[in-house]
């Protein structure tokens, strides 16, 4: 495989997701980040909130991050962060997904990401193999194969095609979510077909020159005709097979029903 040609993928966030969860006030249930962080301290001890805004009737609610924690348990520029609404803490904690299940309500990541594609010319009848490497911005659950039709602009179809020839070597399933960085490999058609006929002649059954079973040539001036040659085998088989008186029984048989001329 030759190093020099890799192409990187990049999962960029275009927007946060949408918390969804039930608002005390309206039938609405998606709240977006309002940006902002609050923070009450009680001597020593913090609590801290995420503050949300409901996308029906704008009212804000808060979100624990810590509640009743001892000063000297968070970090100094932690603390400032969140003091100062540091707009990646903000990022940090709306697309946490253990916060998500601590507070019990889910992330709707529709219209967050998009694909950038750092990719070295390449066509898909190109015989030399490509790794991709795939980075997360955010992580955002992506399906697998949505990544692959937009990376190398394909239909659905197109993509489960490839995949299935071995053109496309994935570590797990083409309908899985991935939302970690991940690498691919994109092969050409020449260096599939010459893996898929390494191992046919690999599999058990194939065609091979074997020594032990090679039938050489008769030697010249002792071949037979095909037909004696067949009688006579058949013969010899049925006389292996016969019992000697039954073989004097048989001679004399045929003996007897000669008939003598006049």
């Amino acid at each position: 495989m030759n190093t020099d040609r890799k192409a990187l993928w990049a999962v960029r966030q275009s927007a946060l997701p949408t918390v969804v969860r039930s608002c005390p006030d309206c039938p609405g249930t998606r709240h977006r980040a309002s940006g902002k962080i609050r923070v009450n301290a009680n001597g020593k001890m913090l609590d801290v909130w995420l503050l949300l805004s409901c996308a029906t009737c704008d009212r804000t609610s808060k979100v624990p991050v810590h509640e009743r924690a001892h000063v000297s348990t968070l970090e100094p520029a932690r603390l400032v962060a969140y003091e100062t609404n540091d707009p990646s803490t903000v990022r940090e904690l709306v697309t946490s997904m253990s916060l998500a299940a601590k507070n019990r309500y889910r992330l709707d990541w529709t219209g967050t990401w998009e694909l950038e594609t750092r990719m070295p010319l390449y066509a898909l009848d190109d015989p030399n193999p490509l790794p991709v490497r795939v980075r997360f911005e955010l992580p955002a659950p992506v399906r697998v194969e949505r990544l692959l039709q937009l990376g190398l602009g394909l239909s659905r179809a197109g993509v489960r095609r490839l995949v299935a020839d071995g053109r496309i070597l994935l570590p797990f399933a083409p309908d899985a979510k991935a939302h970690r960085d991940f690498e691919l490999t994109i092969h050409g058609p020449g260096s599939v077909d010459a893996a898929k006929h390494a191992k046919s002649l690999d599999a058990p059954g194939a065609d091979r020159t074997d020594p032990a079973r090679t039938v050489l040539p008769p030697v010249p001036g002792r071949e037979l005709p095909r037909r004696a040659a067949t009688a006579r085998t058949a013969r010899t088989a049925r006389t292996a097979r016969t019992s000697p008186i039954d073989q004097v029984r048989s001679r004399m048989t045929r003996a007897a029903a000669v008939t003598v001329p006049r």
